[in-house]
């Protein structure tokens, strides 16, 4: 896997903190924010795919119910 860097401007208290927390759990400050950015990417897919899932069900529902009314049709 090759490395990509990635960038992003914080503030100096944001900052301070992120590599204040990631002292604390034995990391470096980038091991901290890619484990961070990582749950957050895992959180949204997630969220994404109950939303996507939820929308199909939905239309599954509509069309089954379209179906109903026509069980019958053409059986006698």
């Amino acid at each position: 896997m090759q490395a990509i860097t990635l960038s992003f401007r914080a503030d100096q208290d944001f900052s301070e903190q992120t590599r204040s927390l990631a002292s604390v759990l034995g990391l470096k400050s980038s091991d901290y924010i890619r484990q961070a950015v990582s749950e957050k990417n895992t959180q949204v897919m997630a969220q994404r795919i109950a939303a996507l899932s939820q929308e199909l069900a939905a239309e599954h529902l509509s069309f089954n119910e379209s179906l109903e009314g026509s069980i019958a049709d053409g059986l006698d």
